[in-house]
Order: structure tokens, then sequence, then C-alpha cells
């Protein structure tokens, strides 16, 4: 944190983030974001409006186009569009309406997210005006096409992105390999995240959603997406007929989805729930007997971390950054194991639900990944990086 601080009810606020404390216009700050849904980097963005707001700056969120409704009720909020534009014609419309939009908030900073977040982002607010753009990497580069790698690369070694975040030391060996003009904007912040845990018994939470009461019940959160690896947990059933697998969200992979769980004879054990609210998510954790996540593709893992803390016994997918982020104090806070490997996958699983010794250890450590990723802290990064940004040359 940047020694030019100013206390403030909610946190500390330093000098050019909290203008708003010498009498100026609270400080404007845009957070861009790709699709409005339930998923974890768009969490992560209303967490940080939230908070930025009770430390007295502005806040608004832009989304390049409106998928759910779960951003329908955020105040300053904008949709470029409805639906996920297509073609030439309506990606040239969406394109003018970016610009337009970000020239009408007229912000002081802009923060993207997500790989077209950034770079279409920032090309659109350079467009619209002078602020500077703060790009956050919370695409796993697995699922970013690499052309949009390669503008990504050019815009940070230019300067288009006066900062660039990244939430994990996973992901920061991502980009051991770029420039030094690109490397030495690179800052890191930690996701922190809301404590989801519901002191409600297991039998009225799944009442609640409608989960079958009796049945062992294993489940999982995020979006209806091929790198979330949701088939590996469909593929546990056959062998283990009193499970049941629920997911919490939505996405284009449902239908593959179900046709997976048809073929394999489980169709009726496969619960989709759609998306569910951050506090209905809470309720979904409470409901279960385990939560598996078998991603092969994250930055940080959002959705498991809050899951581990709830006191949920996890099974996760055997990849660098998950045993990186579900860990706390050095003690693992998961099972983790290769889950293309089925019988091993049922094992782990197996373990976390009977063996108490083993998922009293996971849990405990689980329960502790609060202490480590608190969202105070990650908003002061926030704070201090925007700082040094406007202090760099900021607007008169």
């Amino acid at each position: 944190m940047s020694s030019n601080s100013v206390d403030h009810p909610a946190g500390p606020v330093t000098m050019a983030a909290g203008r708003a404390v010498a009498g100026r216009r609270p400080l404007r700050v845009l957070l861009v974001q790709t699709q409005a849904e339930g998923a974890g980097a768009q969490e992560i963005t209303r967490l940080l409006a939230a908070r930025l707001e009770r430390r007295g700056l502005e806040p608004h969120t832009l989304f390049f186009y409106r998928r759910t409704a779960a951003y329908d009720g955020q105040p300053r909020t904008v949709f470029c569009e409805t639906v996920r534009p297509t073609g030439v014609f309506g990606m040239l419309r969406f394109f003018a309406r970016l610009v337009a939009a970000i020239r009408r908030i007229d912000p002081d900073v802009v923060l993207t997210y997500q790989h077209f977040g950034n770079v279409v982002g920032a090309a659109a607010t350079r467009l619209a005006g002078w602020a500077p753009v703060i790009a956050n990497q919370v695409s796993a580069q697995m699922v970013t096409p690499g052309p949009i790698r390669a503008i990504d690369a050019l815009f940070g070694r230019l300067g288009l992105y006066a900062g660039i975040t990244v939430n994990s030391a996973a992901t920061l060996a991502d980009y051991a390999g770029h420039a030094a003009a690109y490397r030495r904007r690179i800052v890191s912040i930690p996701h922190g995240f809301e404590n989801k845990t519901r002191a409600m018994p297991k039998a009225e939470a799944r009442a609640a959603l409608g989960l079958p009461p009796g049945a062992t019940l294993i489940g999982s959160t995020g979006r209806l997406h091929p790198t979330k690896h949701f088939d590996a947990a469909i593929r546990l059933l056959p062998g283990r007929p009193d499970w049941r697998f629920a997911v919490a969200g939505q996405g284009a992979d449902r239908d593959r989805l179900e046709a997976l769980a048809a073929e394999l004879g489980v169709r009726d054990r496969l619960i989709l729930l759609g998306e569910l609210t951050p506090a209905e998510v809470g309720v979904f954790l409470a409901a279960l007997d385990a939560f598996v996540f078998p991603s092969q593709g994250e930055t940080f893992g959002l959705a498991v971390v809050e899951a581990a803390q709830t006191g949920v016994p996890v099974v996760a997918n055997d990849i660098a950054v998950l045993r990186e982020v579900l860990a706390s104090d050095g003690e693992p806070a998961a099972l983790f194991v290769d889950v293309d490997d089925t019988a091993a996958f049922a094992a782990a699983v197996d373990r976390a639900l009977g063996d108490e010794a083993v998922s009293g250890a996971i849990t405990a450590a689980g329960r502790r990944l609060e202490r480590r990723y608190s969202v105070d802290a990650m908003v002061d990064a926030y704070v201090d990086l925007i700082d040094r940004v406007l202090a760099g040359g900021s607007r008169p």
C-alpha cells in the first residue's frame, strides 16, 4: 500500500484513488467483463465493485453482452448487447456501442477481465478517451486463442495496459516468456472470496433446492464448458449406483453432458440445476456430501476455494494451480487425483466420503482458506495498484 493514504470508514484509501475525500467527485472505476453470468470472474468484479463503493469510489460495470439475469439488479451496470454479437455487422455495431458506453461513463481507470475483455476493452478504451487500463489475466492459457494471446502480448509490451494482474503463481509462470516490458507491469493479486457457509442441516438444504434427500450427493459449481470437464464426474456414476451428481451452473455444454449421461444410462442421476445466486450456492454446498472439481484449466479456481471454505470435502483435478490455491498453512485442502483415471477418481471420492481422518484433515484446512484469500486484502491491492497507475499519468 502506498504511504500516501487517508483514513476512510470502510478501509484505507490512497490519495490518488480517494479524491472524493478531498471534495472532488469520487474516482470512477469501470470494470469491463465479457458476458453477464454467474461465473467466477464475474463474481470477482461484483465483490470488487461493492467494496470499492464502500471506500468512497464510484464503480461501474460494463458487460459486452447479457447471458443470464445474474447482474440485472446491480447498480451502475451496462450491457452493450442483449445477446452475444455475431457476424461482421454485429461485431462492428457492438464495438461502436462499447466505445460510446465507455465515453459516456468517462472513467478515471478501467479494469478489464478475461482474454477478450482485455484486448477488446483496451482497444475500445483507447478510442473512447484517456483512461489507463489494468488488464486482469483470469483466463487460462488453454482456453485463450493464439491470435488473442499475440495481441495481448503486444498490448502489454506497448503499454496499452498500464498494469496487469495475475491471481496465482501458476498463472504468473505462464507469462515468464513474455517481453520484459510486459512482465514489469504484472502485479500478483490473489482472489478474495465471500464465505458461503450456511448454518443449515443437509436435509433442509436439499429440500430448499429440490435435491434427493437420501442419496449420496456429489456436486460441483461452474459454467457448463468443456474445460470444466464435468464429463469426468458423470463417468463415476455407472460404478456407484447410489451416487447422484449435481451441478450448479449453465452453459453451452449442457446438451453434450446430458447426452453422455444418457449414453451411460445415468441420466436420471445427473442433476443440472442451472445458474444459482451467490446465496443459493451456499445452500447448494451445504447440501453436498462431497464437492468434485475436475476442471482442466484454471488461473485460480474460485468455485472450489469457496466450496472448501464451507467444510465440504473436496476432490480436485491434480493440476498445479489447484495444488497451489487449495492449501492452508502448508496443508492440502483437497484430495488431488487424475480425474481422467475414472477408477482413481472414484476411489478418491470414496476416501473423502468414508475416511473420517482424511475428510477431517482436508476440511479443516479448507475452513482456513478465508484467512489466506481475504476480500479486503484483494481490494487493498487493487486500490494500491490503481493509485500507482494514476500517479504515473492521471488526468488533471
